[in-house]
């Protein structure tokens, strides 16, 4: 019997303590997240997207958009999709269509992402612009561009981010990062970021 009631009080200790830490650890910050990082996808120049108009067959078509962020449609001549979320457009699309077409019920899809692209430069083995398909960390884009050669200084890598009219740099120092003290400052980068290895 005392075996028994033994056995309870450890079966529900440890229920609690696996409770706890499942608590923990879903309330606990992602490492390395950051607010933009999270964000809904925008697009960008160079992705393609396919509109489809329900029921009208002239209007849905796979389309590019251009260097200037602007994408042509029967109709509506040239509209600005770089910089909008794909339910943004589809509800641009949804207020210039309704002069032509009554209730139109449209979906934007990216089809292909072109725009999402950062450049690695410095004291890496493949130094290049890469063209990323999906979230992408500092130590992402550095296994991409073959680790660092021999001179890089690891302590001092710098991001370059160009938001709106302002330039920021962040500091990532990969050796802190690699030893597990900085998780939070593996940044996720965002379209057009410049990794510098000095």
């Amino acid at each position: 019997m005392r075996y028994r009631m033994l056995s309870v009080v450890v079966f529900l200790a440890a229920m609690s303590v696996d409770a706890a830490w499942a608590q923990q650890r879903n309330s606990a910050p992602i490492p390395g997240k950051d607010t933009l990082a999270l964000e809904e996808y925008r697009i960008g120049p160079e992705d393609v997207l396919n509109i489809s108009v329900w029921k009208n067959d002239p209007m849905s078509r796979t389309v590019p958009v251009r260097p200037d962020g602007m994408i042509s449609l029967p109709l509506l001549d040239d509209v600005r999709a770089a910089g909008l979320t794909p339910m943004q457009l589809r509800e641009l699309l949804v207020q210039k269509l309704a002069e032509y077409v009554p209730s139109p019920s449209v979906s934007v899809i990216v089809s292909e992402v072109r725009s999402f692209k950062v450049s690695v430069l410095g004291e890496v083995n493949r130094p290049a612009r890469y063209e990323l398909k999906s979230r992408t960390t500092v130590l992402d884009v550095i296994a991409l561009a073959g680790g660092f050669n021999q001179f890089a200084a690891r302590t001092r890598i710098i991001i370059i981010r160009q938001e709106g009219d302002k330039r920021q740099r962040l500091l990532f120092n990969y050796n802190k990062v690699v030893a597990g003290g900085a998780d939070d400052e593996n940044y996720y980068l965002q379209p057009n970021d410049i990794v510098l290895v000095p």
